[in-house]
């Protein structure tokens, strides 16, 4: 079934365990051999880990290539990106390793409550404080949505 590129639905509280691993759902695992992409990030000026697929990784190069920005600015932001990008692969328990100083960074904890959420072609891993302000913030009264979606 083809959702128009929206693979990463939903969120799922799991536990990053004591190694900071985490289980990753069936169906937002890569196909076998393709690896994943760790972005460190913000979201309302809260730190985020985005887990990125190829495809999801490749967009964002497309865009930046793709821009009107000048070839040294382009070459900057491509240069950021693989800078902020950490090349991982799913284990064969289909756990995650998050590198420490990366979930530290991102205010997870080893042995703590986290949270992945699904953002369509690619998907987050919160800490579950994090994730429940950003919650609070993507489910209030959103007059910006003239589309009526919310």
């Amino acid at each position: 079934m083809n959702c128009h590129s929206q693979r990463h639905t939903g969120f799922h509280p799991y536990k990053m365990d004591p190694k900071f691993r985490v289980s990753i759902p069936m169906a937002w695992r890569p196909p076998p051999g393709e690896g994943l992409y760790l972005l460190f990030s913000q979201v309302h000026a809260m730190p985020v880990v985005k887990v990125l697929g190829c495809e999801a990784y490749g967009e964002k190069v497309g865009l930046i290539r793709d821009s009107g920005k000048s070839p040294a600015e382009k070459g900057r932001l491509l240069g950021r990106l693989a800078m902020l990008c950490r090349e991982v692969t799913i284990n064969d328990q289909g756990k995650l390793l998050v590198p420490k100083d990366l979930s530290e960074k991102a205010g997870i904890a080893a042995d703590s409550d986290v949270v992945l959420a699904g953002r369509g072609i690619h998907f987050e891993i919160w800490s579950k404080e994090h994730f429940d302000q950003v919650l609070a913030i993507e489910t209030a009264q959103d007059e910006d949505d003239d589309l009526g979606i919310f």
